[in-house]
């Protein structure tokens, strides 16, 4: 028989994303609506351990759905990865009438639902991280906000790097993942991506490409590199030396975090977070949303932390056939 939930707690985990917020005001309200009380666990399991955990009411997620970052904070917590951390977690979660909690993150944060739930507190996971990166889903939270403003920010390095006929070699976010610099190099005409899934580290062929696109002509160049190789500053000392080229980097670091969400962002985290709560309604547990096919759908998330993902070899190929 399903277990019948009354009060559901959320949380954010790992880190921030843009969207997040619309996806917490989707589960408050889905969840009043669908006569549930609704708990916010602040500073993610971090705070799940140190119960900072609040009433929520429809009031409290007014105005946040344009607003970047996470309104319950988030925080990484080691504890949580021990068995006794997990056991005080559900123990946490019994004692304020937490039925059902809802987890907003990546592949880490799930393994942390994935053990709430095997201890009984019924858990829903929503992919909440700019990298793209969780295996089950075609979208995540926060990737479309991420991408955009990475891609708007290389068109104005771009702007500079052609009037100073210079190489721009411009590193995104996205940890081991290319994801970001691949739809960047995409969108931003890119002479050159280099991905974690792909780069074979041969500087030789970078450099061989920009001296012969330099005497078709080519007076300016950009390098998209993946947060997952890194090391651009010395990447970019090393080509100017080897193609005579002036040569800058640029690291756009955390600003990919930030910023109000896009439509995209927020319509998809809606829905998401919707349907988190109907699933809890319904006596799941131990599930994943995610997108697929044009769906929203959702996974046992043992079954979800057991996929891989590739980068779309078409795409990359594609993307090698424009810089010519």
């Amino acid at each position: 028989m399903a277990k019948e939930i009354n009060t559901i707690g959320v949380l954010t985990s790992g880190g921030d994303a843009p969207g997040m917020n619309a996806a917490i005001r989707a589960v408050v309200r889905e969840a009043i609506v669908k006569g549930k009380k609704i708990k916010g666990i602040k500073r993610g399991y971090a705070g799940l351990l140190q119960e900072e955990i609040i009433d929520m009411q429809a009031k409290d997620v007014s105005d946040t759905i344009q607003k970047g970052g996470t309104i319950l904070q988030t925080a990484r917590c080691m504890e949580f990865t021990t068995p006794e951390g997990q056991q005080k977690g559900a123990d946490i979660c019994r004692k304020h009438g937490i039925d059902g909690i809802i987890v907003i993150g990546g592949d880490g944060s799930f393994r942390g639902a994935q053990k709430l739930a095997a201890l009984g507190i019924n858990t829903i996971g929503l992919p909440g991280t700019i990298d793209l990166d969780i295996a089950c889903t075609e979208y995540t939270i926060g990737f479309d906000t991420a991408v955009n403003t990475a891609m708007e920010a290389i068109d104005k390095v771009r702007d500079t790097s052609t009037s100073h006929e210079r190489c721009s070699i411009i590193e995104v976010m996205g940890r081991g993942a290319g994801y970001i610099a691949l739809w960047c190099g995409i969108a931003n005409g890119a002479e050159d991506i280099l991905l974690p899934e792909k780069y074979d580290y041969d500087e030789q062929k970078l450099v061989n490409h920009i001296i012969e696109s330099r005497k078709r002509g080519k007076k300016h160049f950009i390098i998209v590199n993946a947060e997952g190789i890194g090391h651009s500053a010395s990447m970019a000392k090393r080509i100017e030396a080897a193609t005579g080229v002036e040569t800058r980097a640029t690291i756009l670091g955390h600003m990919q975090r930030g910023g109000s969400p896009t439509c995209k962002d927020r319509v998809y985290a809606s829905t998401m977070g919707a349907l988190a709560v109907d699933l809890l309604c319904e006596g799941k547990t131990n599930r994943v949303v995610g997108y697929r096919h044009g769906d929203f759908v959702d996974f046992d998330i043992d079954e979800a932390l057991s996929m891989t993902k590739e980068i779309s070899e078409y795409q990359y190929q594609i993307s090698k056939n424009f810089s010519i």
